[in-house]
C-alpha cells in the first residue's frame, strides 16, 4: 500500500521535476557528439518477464530496441549533433548461436526502421567483415539522406582495440598505394593520421558517453576518441532510460570544469 501511494506521488512530481530540469539547461553547452552504451537489456528482461511475455534474451533487446527512435528524439530536442549507439560489440559473438541469430535480426530490423524515417543519417561503424552476409551488406548500403540534421552512427560488430588496428592497416595500405616506403610511412604516423582513419573520421570526437544499468566501465567503447570524454553511468538498463535520466546526463556534463587533459 505504501509503495503504491509513493509510486503515486513520484508519477505526479515527476513532470513536473523534468520540466524545471530541461528548463534550467543551457542548451549552447549541450555536446556535440554523445556516445551511448546500451546496457541492460538482458537484465531488463528477467526483472520484467510478466510484462514482456517473456524472458529471454530476445525479449530484452527488442525492449532497448524500441527506445532507440525516442532516445534519437531527445538528442535533437538537445541540439545534439552526433549520436554513436554501441549495439553489438565483437566479444558479443561469444554469446550461444540461438541469442546472436536473434540479436542480429533485431538489429537488421532496427536499422531498417531507423533508415525508413528519414530524420537521420544513418552510418554502421566497426568490423562488418565478422557479421553475415545479409547483415553485412545492409550496413554498408547505408548512405547519407540529409544535409543537416541529426546523425546517428550504429555501432555494430565494434571493438576499440579493433578500430585502431584497422585503421593503422589502413593508413599503411594508403601509403603503400600511394607509393611510400615502410619508413616514410611510419616516419608520418601521428595521432592525427590514425584518427583520419577511425570508423568516426570526420566528426567531433564524444565530448560525453553514457552507460546505463549501473556498469561503471567503457569496455573499449570509442577507446581513441573518448580520450577527453565525460562519463556519466546511470542506474536505469537501458529499456527504462528516461527522458528525465537523458536531461539529468546533460546536468552533469554541463556543470563539469572540463580540463581537456590539463
Amino acid at each position: 500500500m505504501y509503495r503504491s501511494i509513493r509510486n503515486f506521488i513520484k508519477s505526479l512530481l515527476y513532470p513536473i521535476y523534468e520540466y524545471r530540469l530541461v528548463r534550467a539547461l543551457d542548451f549552447s553547452q549541450t555536446p556535440h557528439h554523445v556516445g551511448v552504451i546500451l546496457d541492460g537489456n538482458r537484465r531488463f528482461a528477467k526483472a520484467n518477464s510478466e510484462s514482456l511475455g517473456g524472458s529471454t534474451p530476445a525479449h530484452g533487446h527488442r525492449a532497448g530496441a524500441n527506445k532507440i527512435v525516442e532516445f534519437l528524439g531527445w538528442c535533437e530536442e538537445a541540439e545534439v549533433k552526433v549520436v554513436t549507439l554501441w549495439l553489438l560489440s565483437t566479444d558479443n559473438f561469444k554469446r550461444t548461436d540461438e541469442e546472436l541469430t536473434a540479436l542480429l535480426e533485431i538489429i537488421g530490423n532496427t536499422v531498417d526502421e531507423l533508415a525508413a524515417t528519414g530524420r537521420w543519417n544513418v552510418k554502421a561503424v566497426g568490423a562488418l567483415d565478422l557479421l553475415p552476409e545479409w547483415l553485412a551488406t545492409k550496413l554498408a548500403l547505408l548512405k547519407p539522406i540529409r544535409s543537416d540534421g541529426l546523425e546517428v552512427n550504429v555501432a555494430i560488430s565494434y571493438g576499440g582495440r579493433r578500430e585502431i588496428v584497422d585503421a593503422v592497416k589502413t593508413y599503411l595500405q594508403t601509403s603503400a598505394d600511394q607509393g611510400k616506403s615502410l619508413s616514410d610511412a611510419t616516419a608520418a604516423l601521428d595521432s592525427d593520421e590514425i584518427s583520419k582513419y577511425l570508423y568516426t573520421a570526420g566528426q567531433p570526437d564524444p565530448e560525453l558517453i553514457i552507460r546505463t544499468s549501473g556498469e561503471q566501465r567503457l569496455g573499449g567503447f570509442l577507446l581513441w576518441q573518448s580520450a577527453l570524454s565525460e562519463y556519466y553511468f546511470c542506474e536505469a538498463y537501458w529499456p527504462d532510460f528516461r527522458r528525465v535520466d537523458f536531461f539529468r546526463a546533460l546536468r552533469a556534463y554541463s556543470l563539469r570544469h572540463r580540463r581537456f587533459g590539463g
